[in-house]
Order: C-alpha cells, then structure tokens, then sequence
C-alpha cells in the first residue's frame, strides 16, 4: 500500500470576501507542480460562499462536476434548461461533455454554503451533456459505506468514469474496510468532520489522504467521523 498525506492547512487558500475557497489540487491562482490531481481526479475545492453571492454564467466541457453541499444549499441553473435547489444531503452529477454553460449561487440570502465541488476527468469525450441530483439518507451511511456516485446505473448517481464515490458516518472506536472494485484503481479519502486513522496516518478535519497499490484498507474512527471516499482511475485515457 502506497498512500500520500496533504494536510488541510496545506491546500491553496484565498478569501474574496465573497467567496472563502481552499483546493485541495492545482486551480485558478494555485498552482503546484506535485498536486496536478490524483488519477482521474483533477480537482477538489472547498467552498464557502456568502448569502446571495455565486458563480456567474461560465462554460464547461468534457469534465464530470460534482456538487455536494456540507452545510447551506446551492442554486443551480444551466443551459440545459435545469434551475433547481441544492439541498444538505443532496448530490449533484453533472456530465460537461460537448459543452454547456451554468452557474451556481448560494440558495440563502440568510446563511453562508459551504459545498465541496469534484472535477473528474471522463473517460470518453464529447458526450450529450447530461444533469441529475438525488437525495442520500444519512442514516443509510452509519458504520457503512453508502455509494453516492457510480459508473454503473444503480441505487446511486452515475458518471461517464470508472469512478465510485462513497461517504461514511462512522462513529468513535468502530472500524470499517473498503474493497476496491479494479487493481487499476486507488482512492482518495477527504475528511469531512472528525478524525479517523489508516496504519500510520491520522487524517484531521479537510485533510486528504491518496491511498492506492492495494486491493483494500481499514479505517479506524479515532472520534465520530464524516469521511469522503473517492475510488478512481490511477491513469486516464489519452
């Protein structure tokens, strides 16, 4: 097994007043040669963004983006024709494929969002763009693992990538093991809230940890814990 540590204090970080956002990987003004991505993971921002403040119209293409809110909802609309709510609890997929506009507020004119936003590379190019967002019970992901994203058409949403997204609520002392589903494959672990150990590595708080050269890994929570698992290609299709 093979693992690789980035501290949450280690994340390019900017503050706008408007927007207070932290990236785990190489985006907009940070750049660092040695965190282009994990696999066919590009990016992974941190988000918080002021009542009634956003993301104006703006393009994408050939990219897998997905939303999820940690606290606070999110107003999408795009040129597909789609204006919806984005709610704590929900996860939105959205496939760029050829190309299509979109922008993202904040869905409260009250209270701060704060949403994590995944960019995933696909593996096929130019597809219709397409948009889908579901609602996940908390309760289902208490010492398991529930699967959010999926390549396949299943309980959960699905991505034109190899990749499986899954969240835990793992509670203090309990301990959980993930198989991965292809050799080909290594995960990224995003720590939401509380603390959790794999062998020799703590992850605190917006910490990340790659993990991959291994067909699983156990976890141990070390408090009550929220955690992000991202299984995912290691190479892409060029």
């Amino acid at each position: 097994m093979k693992t690789i540590l980035h501290k949450a204090e280690s994340r390019g970080q900017f503050d706008y007043g408007w927007l207070n956002t932290k990236h785990t990987f190489s985006f907009a003004r940070y750049y660092d040669p040695d965190r282009i991505g994990f696999g066919a993971l590009r990016v992974l921002n941190d988000d918080i963004v002021q009542p009634g403040e956003g993301f104006g119209r703006h393009p994408h293409d050939n990219m897998e983006i997905i939303s999820i809110p940690i606290h606070g909802k999110l107003l999408h609309r795009d040129s597909m024709g789609h204006e919806q709510i984005l709610k704590t609890g929900e996860v939105q997929v959205m496939s760029a494929g050829s190309g299509l506009f979109h922008e993202e507020y904040n869905g409260s004119k009250n209270n701060p969002v704060n949403f994590l936003q995944l960019w995933i590379i696909p593996n096929e190019l130019n597809i219709k763009p397409t948009y889908a967002q579901k609602y996940f019970d908390s309760e289902q992901a208490l010492n398991t693992w529930q699967k959010l994203v999926s390549p396949v058409k299943d309980s959960a949403l699905t991505i034109q990538q190899d990749a499986t997204i899954s969240r835990v609520f793992i509670t203090e002392g309990q301990e959980i093991e993930y198989h991965l589903h292809s050799e080909l494959n290594g995960c990224y672990l995003f720590m939401i809230d509380g603390a959790v150990k794999l062998n020799n590595n703590i992850l605190n708080p917006r910490d990340g940890l790659g993990v991959y050269d291994t067909p699983s890994f156990k976890l141990k929570a070390i408090s009550d814990a929220h955690l992000l698992n991202i299984e995912i290609p290691m190479k892409t299709k060029k």
